[in-house]
């Protein structure tokens, strides 16, 4: 379908990534325009536009499903990249070539990536601030893109794909790309907010994925809401530390992307960080989770970054490096509990 004659109001809207968010959010932009899904399997863009299913969601009928990034470049000014984290360079890197300077990009993507090669097996390599990019950050150095935002709040996909109320904060140095993101997105059960703090909203979203793996290993423990409580008020203050590191502002963490995602995630089962750690804490292997699990849980490739980054900065971050010596078998959960609550820390609140 030709649609390139169409002003930027007319034409449809892209969402590259057909996982559970990114076809929720397809539904929610479906209510006020056209929208091409992007599938990167061709089998099951196929299968989506027979079946106009998708993750048990029925696909609003103004979403066309497609296996062409040309094609999605081609037709739509805003384009919303939804996929992990893992796979996102090598999608910019198909995408860029399509690109344009008009074009908005605002991601989904609640993850980070390492620039250099195998810093995963090389425990003495130093992984320094600027090794570590942020989403935006990738389609900024590797794309014609200059508008581009991100997408951060409590948005349980399968909330949203229940059409229960939510809201959401579209982040961007660009008035405009924060505009079209409320105008596209807003709806009676969808609330959307913005901000300028791009980076702190970006990594409010990523942060926090660390503390709701804590939180699902104090569930799967059996702990109650004090143990919660207790967790996810110290994760908050360690979410702020890391991200002032990392060049955010503290009052990105304050509000909806930062507080109110945190609470989410830390209290869901439908938050697959929250069910990683919840099945950790009841004694299951890492490996057998992540193998079962249909969908990323970003958090288990946060903590192993933040932990390598904070090793050459003098800043203390006990939650995400007891969970990191969880996963890698050097310390029980018990035990990371036990050192957690002898942490010499006596002031509550240190960062204002």
């Amino acid at each position: 379908m030709a649609m390139s004659s169409k002003n930027s109001y007319d034409k449809p809207v892209g969402v590259v990534g057909a996982g559970s968010f990114g076809s929720a959010i397809a539904n929610i932009l479906a209510k006020n325009t056209d929208v091409i899904l992007y599938a990167r399997n061709p089998l099951a863009a196929k299968k989506i536009s027979e079946s106009r299913k998708l993750h048990g969601l029925e696909l609003n009928t103004r979403i066309t499903p497609t296996n062409d990034l040309k094609f999605v470049a081609e037709n739509c000014d805003v384009i919303f990249p939804i996929i992990p984290s893992e796979n996102f360079p090598a999608l910019i890197d198909d995408l860029s070539p399509f690109l344009k300077p008009y074009h908005i990009l605002i991601h989904g993507t609640k993850g980070l990536i390492v620039s250099k090669d195998n810093w995963e097996a090389d425990e003495e390599m130093k992984i320094a601030k600027d090794d570590v990019f942020t989403m935006s950050r990738l389609i900024r150095e590797k794309t014609l893109a200059v508008r581009i935002g991100c997408l951060a709040g409590p948005n349980l996909a399968k909330e949203l794909a229940d059409n229960q109320p939510a809201a959401t904060v579209v982040a961007s140095h660009f008035d405009e790309v924060i505009s079209e993101g409320q105008r596209l997105l807003r709806n009676d059960r969808f609330q959307v907010y913005g901000s300028k703090d791009l980076l702190g909203i970006e990594l409010t979203g990523v942060l926090k994925n660390i503390i709701a793996i804590a939180a699902g290993a104090l569930s799967g423990m059996g702990y109650g809401e004090n143990a919660r409580a207790m967790l996810v008020s110290r994760g908050l203050i360690e979410m702020i530390y890391l991200g002032q590191m990392l060049g955010a502002n503290t009052q990105a963490f304050l509000g909806l992307a930062g507080i109110g995602d945190l609470v989410a995630t830390c209290s869901s089962k439908l938050s697959r960080n929250f069910t990683v750690g919840e099945r950790l804490g009841k004694g299951e292997n890492l490996a057998d989770i992540l193998n079962s699990l249909e969908e990323t849980a970003e958090g288990i490739n946060t903590i192993k970054i933040i932990t390598r980054l904070v090793k050459g900065y003098q800043l203390r971050s006990p939650i995400t490096e007891s969970l990191y010596k969880v996963i890698h078998g050097d310390m029980t959960i018990e035990e990371a509990l036990r050192f957690l609550m002898k942490a010499p820390f006596s002031i509550d609140i240190d960062f204002m």
